[in-house]
């Protein structure tokens, strides 16, 4: 491990927490910042505490950082006020520190889409106020790159997926009811097309991203298996629990589970995601980079897993 080889994730949550395991695999230092500083930290990766909503506050989380990678995330309701001094304050860092700058992003910038597969060229045509914030956000990184002030590269991920991941439409309102034979939650359309990351997949075009700065300046989409419809994922797993799931699906926004009335009011806007088809394409980096996406029946096996073991420490 080479101290000058420092990476610095900022965020812990699902995707920060991967990353920094990931990272740490493929023998980088490796720096986790968050808010805390404590908590379950990866083998191989120091965690310390430190906020980044100032300029100042992120230029030491950054310090001596080759590579920083952006997946801090905050509340649904809050991510209009919040995120852009967020971004002001990480960029400012990075400009003044020298690192490149990985970026975690959504797909929200593309808006409704009709059904039509999203690749890294379909247009930002987001009308959601949280679409435009995200898409004026990417404007920005990207501008920040072609004049020189940053290195800068984003990697966009559908729906979140794995071992870990609970708030996520494919998370906690759906595996703990699967395993323990209560409500199962599904949104919208279930017989409609829906990509979902594996959030390892996150990890792994995350850090590839940072290991080569040749695919600086652009989007690229994180890897991703082939979409199938809801219906057929929650038929996967049927199959792999051997009970039929309890399933309540949800034609309009409303509180449930893990999803209070905050989140949900919040999230109304994007709604449109569970009633027209959410497609994908991760084919640009697999090909420029080779990288493999994980199988979702592999996903499936292994966020099964966790939630069994996750279950169990919370009856303790």
């Amino acid at each position: 491990m080479n101290a000058a080889d420092l990476h610095v994730v900022l965020g812990s949550g699902p995707a920060g927490s991967t990353l920094a395991g990931e990272l740490a695999r493929r023998g980088h230092a490796v720096r986790l910042v968050d808010r805390s500083g404590t908590g379950a930290t990866p083998d191989g990766v120091t965690r310390v505490k430190g906020d980044v909503g100032t300029v100042e506050g992120a230029r030491a989380a950054i310090k001596g950082a080759v590579v920083v990678y952006h997946c801090v995330n905050v509340a649904y309701h809050l991510q209009i006020d919040a995120m852009p001094g967020i971004q002001q304050a990480v960029l400012g860092a990075v400009e003044t520190e020298g690192a490149r700058l990985v970026v975690l992003d959504t797909l929200y910038p593309y808006g409704e889409t009709h059904g039509r597969v999203m690749t890294e060229d379909t247009p930002w045509s987001a009308t959601s106020a949280k679409g435009r914030m995200r898409a004026a956000l990417d404007e920005e990184y990207l501008a920040a790159h072609r004049e020189g002030r940053a290195r800068v590269v984003l990697g966009r991920s559908a729906d979140f997926v794995g071992p870990g991941v609970l708030n996520s439409t494919l998370g906690g309102a759906v595996f703990p009811g699967a395993l323990t034979g209560t409500e199962v939650l599904a949104l919208g359309d279930i017989d409609l097309l829906h990509s979902y990351t594996d959030i390892r997949n996150v990890a792994a075009g995350l850090a590839t991203l940072g290991e080569h700065p040749d695919g600086d300046g652009r989007v690229w989409h994180l890897p991703t298996d082939p979409a199938r419809t809801t219906r057929e994922i929650f038929q996967q797993i049927e199959r792999k629990i051997g009970q039929p799931l309890k399933t309540t699906v949800m034609s309009e926004p409303r509180p449930f589970g893990p999803f209070d009335e905050v989140f949900m009011g919040s999230y109304a806007e994007l709604f449109y995601q569970h009633t027209e088809a959410q497609v994908m394409d991760s084919t640009a980096i697999q090909d420029a980079f080779g990288i493999k996406p994980i199988a979702l029946d592999t996903t499936l096996d292994d966020t099964l897993a966790w939630y069994r073991s996750f279950l169990a420490r919370a009856q303790h």
